[in-house]
């Protein structure tokens, strides 16, 4: 795949990696230059967007996260609700 440096410097990945990589607008790329290539590392965890629908079981309201979150255990859910309110 090919792509073309801006005049401001900038390029564009090609949607195949994007998505490949699961890769989203405001995620943060740390560039760096080994043996002449540039190198490009996705910095930190991305967080991605909950959202509140409808249990189709109990028909409760239900927190749903992306795709690409953490699995948690119960033993963890446990942990992280112990200090809650």
């Amino acid at each position: 795949m090919q792509t073309t440096l801006s005049s401001k410097g900038q390029v564009v990945l090609p949607s195949p990696i994007r998505r490949k990589l699961g890769l989203r607008p405001g995620d943060v790329l740390a560039a760096s230059v080994e043996d002449g290539r540039i190198i490009l590392r996705r910095q930190g965890v991305p967080v991605r967007a909950c959202r509140i629908v409808t249990d189709r079981v109990t028909g409760l309201p239900v927190l749903a996260g992306a795709a690409q979150a953490p699995k948690l255990t119960s033993a963890q859910v446990r942990e992280l609700l112990a200090d809650f309110p």
